[in-house]
């Protein structure tokens, strides 16, 4: 399969997800401890591999970033977009990078229609002219960088597992997400999912995010407790399209496997659909904030299979390609 119709198979399964479906209880969201990594790392590793096989997504506690600074990355974030729509317009989104604020500009394969959200993209070689000024938001920059730092160290740990599962060395993956290259493309998203109008529920077609997945290796996703939504559908599952709903809980983080990492694991590791659902009329209806880092190789990495099952391509290539497909409007 080339690289065009692996990437018209990914859009087309995409797609196909946009209906209602049905939700399960039946489904097992596994909460792996990360703690004394090293000593542990071959059990670790061996359940984080069992989780993403069997269900695609994962959540990990005692994993070393301080509640402290999470906390403080949600504070930052909330000030941000707080911030008047004129101040955030100063820094819009680059569609080529991927990089910069938009709202209501993501339209899912899906859904075809906007997700209601807005967002704020951090990729470190590409942030010229897109930072707020230390007049505007007091310490952001290096208070997001500081963030950005830890979870991309978090991120590292956790695929150097799937490395040694995949017979790679334990480097592997690191070498292919590096912060001081100007090819790193990997990004921390700051989102705010807007209030619900309560006129609105239940209006077809209107989601906070349309069903997809992600373009990266991994995403770490962090939630706030009362601020719910996510649903999940295993990839191997989508033809019946039942959904399980991931609570969310201030000390797990929320991984999942993205299309980059499945396609460099021979399909080995599934990357899963999640949407988020709008609230239903008995839940909380105001905003809901998250926090999103995406581990997304470097540029010039080339993603190849251990057992070459698809024709090799740049990570840049494979980035292009899908956020193409999700941004289909300027703003």
């Amino acid at each position: 399969m080339n690289a065009a119709a692996y990437k018209l198979a990914e859009l087309n399964k995409e797609s196909r997800m946009g209906a209602m479906g049905s939700e399960s209880t039946a489904r097992e969201v596994r909460r792996i401890d990360l703690s004394d990594f090293e000593a542990r790392k071959a059990q670790i590793a061996e359940e984080l591999w069992s989780a993403s096989v069997e269900v695609g997504f994962f959540q990990i506690v005692n994993h070393g970033i301080p509640q402290a600074l999470v906390d403080h990355a949600f504070d930052t974030s909330a000030r941000f977009f707080d911030l008047p729509h004129a101040v955030k317009a100063q820094y819009p989104h680059n569609k080529a990078l991927n990089v910069g604020w938009e709202s209501k500009a993501q339209v899912r394969p899906s859904t075809g229609t906007p997700d209601q959200k807005e967002s704020y993209q951090i990729t470190r070689p590409h942030m010229a002219n897109l930072w707020p000024t230390e007049a505007e938001l007091p310490h952001f920059q290096p208070d997001m960088l500081a963030f950005e730092r830890e979870c991309w160290a978090l991120g590292m740990k956790v695929l150097s597992c799937f490395a040694y599962k995949l017979g790679f060395d334990p480097e592997f993956f690191t070498r292919a997400h590096n912060p001081a290259s100007p090819e790193y493309q990997s990004t921390l998203r700051l989102l705010h999912y807007y209030p619900v109008d309560p006129a609105t529920l239940g209006q077809p077609g209107v989601w906070r995010a349309g069903a997809h997945t992600d373009f990266d290796c991994l995403t770490l996703l962090f939630q706030r407790a009362g601020q719910g939504g996510l649903q999940v559908c295993p990839g191997k599952e989508m033809d019946g399209q039942a959904w399980s709903t991931v609570e969310p809980d201030n000390a797990a983080i929320t991984c999942n496997i993205g299309d980059m990492l499945m396609r460099w694991s021979d399909d080995q590791l599934p990357s899963n659909f999640h949407r988020v659902r709008c609230p239903l009329p008995h839940e909380y209806l105001g905003s809901r904030y998250t926090l999103a880092y995406f581990a997304q190789a470097d540029r010039d990495a080339t993603i190849e299979g251990p057992g070459k099952k698809y024709p090799p391509i740049s990570a840049g290539d494979y980035l292009r390609q899908r956020v193409a497909a999700n941004f289909a409007k300027p703003y």
